[in-house]
């Protein structure tokens, strides 16, 4: 099965989440032909991702995970910010104890590669929860000139219009005491998306 470790906010942390991105999705800049927007289902910051794992592996990665969460204790986190990676993932950042946070991601992507089951490499150095991505060919056109852009043509990036809209976001406050380990089926979500079904929860510090 496919598997990832991820830390899942409250449901009262998605509900503020959700109300902001309902008036931004709204508005100019959140224009529904240009993002594909995540399921709110789908909300976490994955913490090591760990793709194809055979079904017979699948207790002992969550005992190597249990083993190696048994000395970290709970932390909190708040969602803050917003930016984008590749010019296309539009994403929500965290703060609070981002210290503790990497240090959970560490161990995460440990306890796999104890099993032989690796993280896939992407970084995992901005804790992040992605909330939507480009659809194709969306933006700006490119220009062929050698003038310098003007920058009042930035406004036709949807991504961009976002990232203002929700640079001064911050969220209400929870603790993190559990990481989940999920499995994710792509396609067979809402709207075509992942559908994600939690295999265990693996406290901190038990």
């Amino acid at each position: 099965m496919r598997l990832f470790a991820a830390v899942w906010p409250r449901d009262e942390v998605l509900d503020h989440l959700d109300l902001t991105l309902a008036s931004v999705r709204g508005g100019a800049a959140g224009r529904s032909a240009d993002v594909r927007w995540s399921a709110r289902e789908t909300w976490h910051l994955t913490t090591s991702f760990y793709g194809e794992v055979p079904d017979g592996l699948v207790p002992a990665l969550v005992d190597a995970l249990r083993d190696a969460c048994a000395d970290l204790t709970p932390y909190e986190l708040a969602l803050r910010g917003a930016g984008v990676f590749s010019h296309r993932t539009l994403w929500v950042g965290a703060t609070g104890g981002l210290a503790e946070h990497r240090a959970l991601t560490a161990r995460c992507r440990e306890a796999g590669a104890e099993l032989g089951v690796h993280d896939d490499g992407r970084a995992r150095e901005r804790p992040h929860l992605t909330i939507g991505r480009a659809r194709p060919g969306s933006g700006p056109p490119r220009r062929r000139s050698s003038r310098p852009r003007d920058s009042s043509r930035l406004d036709d990036d949807p991504l961009a219009g976002l990232v203002r809209a929700l640079a001064v976001y911050e969220g209400p406050t929870w603790p993190v005491a559990e990481v989940l380990v999920v499995e994710s089926t792509p396609g067979a979500g809402r709207g075509g998306g992942p559908l994600y079904r939690t295999v265990e929860r693996v406290g901190l510090g038990r």
